[in-house]
């Protein structure tokens, strides 16, 4: 492994305009967007490359990761969307503006060179995204219709791509997490028993027939879409009523059912059977901090809807321009195998490499775990030396 550098934290803010017609976050000057930063800088050597990391709810600027590249000699930038910490009313094109502005900054204000977006976790599909926006703009609007207009901002577009650990996009992680035995969203507790997998009277048990697969995901999409259309109604309502910026809450029952967290033949590694990254599934399935457990009709169809969100990590991925790294976990538990290879399978750029860290989990958490973070950092410096982006 690379020689340790000690490095430093230095926190800053990056602040800019807020014009948008409808407002999503509190607290602050709503005037404007303040995106809350990190700069993991070594002490003892410059650089004029920077890995930039932004996931949609943020959250990371002290995770394994993002603090052994700067350990390892690299300069890191761990920036926050203007939703840290809440995804109930969270608008992917918005994000997508906060990178830009982080990006403008960490090269114009900081001086670096090259810009390396390290796209972790749900992060991945954000920065395929925006890249895709950065280098050719297209999208004009939200899937509701609303600002910001991508091809009307300045967004630079990144020199190099790392997707850690990522997953697909949004809206279809969710949707392989969706809980389809639920059939009154009003009431949790109506569900179709036979798709209920932590039923212990449900006749479908591990390991599961392809049969019952087909329909449980088949039953996940269409879930997904019945939001969707209730979603759409709401609105175009408001908009008949004369109330186009009207909003409301609601909340969606049932996001962590998964049938590979219950059978390790599908989809297999090395995770283990009845668990993923937030714990027990099935209490999960139904607490507080599943995805999308409180939404918004706008944050819905941004983030969230099956057929109208924008981030499809694999489609963007066939358009990009840059070398791409790809590193998926053997032992994930949040990011199963088939999201990297889709991922590594969709980049449309030639110099592209995957690696699998055998032994690894979704955060590389715990002592355990060090050597296999240590792995995963070795391969990343040498990916980027060997492209011309090492530390000086």
């Amino acid at each position: 492994m690379s020689t340790k550098h000690a490095y430093e934290r230095i926190p800053y803010l990056v602040v800019f305009a807020d014009n948008s017609a409808f407002r999503d976050t509190y607290g602050g000057v709503t005037e404007d967007v303040v995106l809350e930063s990190y700069l993991l800088r070594p002490t003892d050597h410059s650089s004029d490359t920077v890995i930039v990391f932004m996931h949609p709810i943020g959250g990371g600027a002290y995770l394994p990761m993002s603090n052994a590249l700067p350990r390892a000699g690299h300069h890191v930038i761990y920036a926050n969307s203007r939703y840290r910490g809440q995804d109930y009313g969270l608008i992917m094109e918005k994000v997508v503006q906060d990178l830009g502005a982080v990006i403008s900054d960490a090269r114009e204000r900081l001086g670096y060179k090259n810009v390396i977006l390290a796209g972790w976790s749900g992060g991945g599909s954000l920065s395929l995204y925006y890249q895709q926006q950065a280098q050719h703009a297209t999208v004009t609007s939200t899937p509701a219709g609303d600002g910001p207009n991508l091809t009307e901002l300045d967004l630079p577009p990144a020199d190099g791509m790392m997707l850690l650990a990522a997953h697909v996009s949004r809206a279809g992680t969710l949707t392989e997490w969706m809980d389809p035995s639920i059939l009154d969203e009003s009431d949790p507790t109506k569900r179709d028993p036979e798709l209920d997998i932590y039923n212990p009277d449900n006749p479908n048990q591990p390991p599961y027939s392809p049969e019952f697969i087909e329909r449980y995901r088949a039953a996940q999409i269409e879930r997904n879409r019945k939001i969707t259309r209730w979603v759409k109604e709401q609105l175009a309502e408001y908009k008949a009523n004369g109330e186009p910026l009207m909003e409301r809450g609601f909340v969606v029952h049932g996001t962590m059912a998964d049938p590979r967290w219950l059978d390790p033949t599908l989809d297999p590694n090395d995770r283990v059977p009845g668990r993923c990254y937030l714990g027990d599934p099935r209490i999960v399935n139904m607490g507080p901090v599943g995805l999308a457990r409180f939404s918004t009709l706008r944050s819905w169809l941004s983030q969230w809807s099956w057929d109208d969100a924008h981030g499809d990590g694999p489609v963007c991925a066939a358009d990009l321009k840059v070398p791409t790294l790809v590193i998926g976990n053997s032992a994930d538990d949040a990011c199963t195998p088939s999201h990297t290879q889709r991922l590594f399978d969709g980049v449309g750029h030639p110099d592209k490499e995957l690696h699998t860290i055998e032994g690894a989990t979704h955060y590389y958490s715990g002592k355990a775990q060090v050597p296999y973070l240590n792995q995963a950092v070795d391969v990343i410096t040498e990916w980027l030396a060997a492209r011309g982006w090492a530390a000086r």
